[in-house]
């Protein structure tokens, strides 16, 4: 299995930029496929962003995409989400994930139960 513990959360202006980390300890990281969840207050967590096993397929919700950057660097065993243009409606905890396969990693009819789980970073994005 894989322990993941994010960093990097904080206050920003709308408009504003933050970036994410998540650093990986354990099983061998590029096993998995990892992702960005974000839970808004009162509200469903949801995959944002994604990142295949090497990096070579991405994947990010049409809310975040051209505004964030999901980056992985399997030598460090860090993740990475880049966040630009921050809007108030990207306020919320932040999590990373990790899933042997991508597409299961994406899909919000899978189990939570079914992944990896950080503890979560508190973004919060002031108008």
């Amino acid at each position: 299995q894989v322990q993941l513990v994010e960093s990097g959360g904080g206050l920003a202006q709308a408009g504003g930029s933050l970036r994410l980390s998540c650093a990986a300890s354990g099983r061998a990281f590029t096993t998995y496929a990892l992702g960005w969840f974000h839970q808004a207050p009162g509200k469903e967590r949801e995959c944002i962003a994604a990142i295949t096993r090497r990096g070579g397929t991405t994947y990010y919700l049409r809310s975040v995409k051209g505004r964030f950057t999901i980056s992985r660097d399997n030598v460090k065993n860090m993740l990475y989400l880049q966040m630009n243009s921050l809007r108030p409606e990207d306020t919320g905890v932040y999590y990373c994930a990790a899933h042997s396969d991508l597409d299961t990693l994406v899909d919000p009819e899978v189990s939570s139960n079914s992944l990896y789980w950080g503890q979560g970073t508190q973004v919060t994005v002031s108008s």
